[in-house]
């Protein structure tokens, strides 16, 4: 086993703040939660399955450039938690989203997970492994309803989380309880597509 790693939390603490100035007014689709408790599900994932402080802040910022590509707040992040952070946040988010691309959005982000370091990675598993689990926590709240809240169809959604798990299981080393809960939350998902 592992040590287990130390979280520096003053500057968690300060990743939090500025995560929740960024966030404060935004909301998840399906069932809206506000997305600053999302991040900080991640976040938290990453905590209890011994990530670093890098990767436990970086989880706060994941998802940035699907909203923005704001030099001054990638700046932020920069200057106050280093360019690892930074670069982990880079590879982590999808950019450029649009209705009409989000399937090639999708595919070029499994593309680029043969690139992707195992911090990225981990940060990458950890959202889609809490992503997963709200759609499902939806779909036993709401039914097939949810599906018009997506970008994707039942199917698409499918075949993009079987696809996630085949990289994560052959790109991202160790984690194994993850990877298994991760694979565990895809075929619960697939009984309730094929219900």
């Amino acid at each position: 086993m592992n040590a287990r790693k130390k979280i520096d939390l003053l500057k968690y603490k300060q990743a939090i703040d500025l995560s929740y100035s960024f966030y404060k007014d935004k909301h998840r689709k399906g069932i809206k939660i506000p997305y600053f408790a999302y991040l900080s599900s991640v976040s938290n994932l990453i905590i209890e399955n011994n990530g670093s402080t890098d990767e436990v802040i970086a989880a706060l910022f994941h998802d940035l450039f699907e909203f923005e590509n704001n030099k001054k707040r990638l700046n932020q992040i920069k200057s106050k938690f280093g360019t690892k952070v930074l670069n982990i946040v880079k590879q982590c988010s999808n950019s450029d989203i649009t209705d009409e691309k989000f399937i090639e959005n999708k595919k070029k982000f499994l593309d680029s997970m043969t690139k992707m370091s195992q911090s990225s990675l981990l940060v990458s598993l950890c959202d889609k492994l809490h992503s997963i689990s709200c759609i499902i926590n939806d779909y036993n709240k709401i039914g097939k309803k949810i599906w018009k809240n997506h970008h994707l169809s039942s199917e698409e959604t499918k075949w993009y989380y079987e696809n996630l798990c085949k990289n994560f299981k052959k790109f991202l080393k160790n984690h194994k309880s993850l990877k298994d809960r991760f694979q565990r939350n895809i075929n619960e998902l697939k009984f309730l597509i094929n219900k």
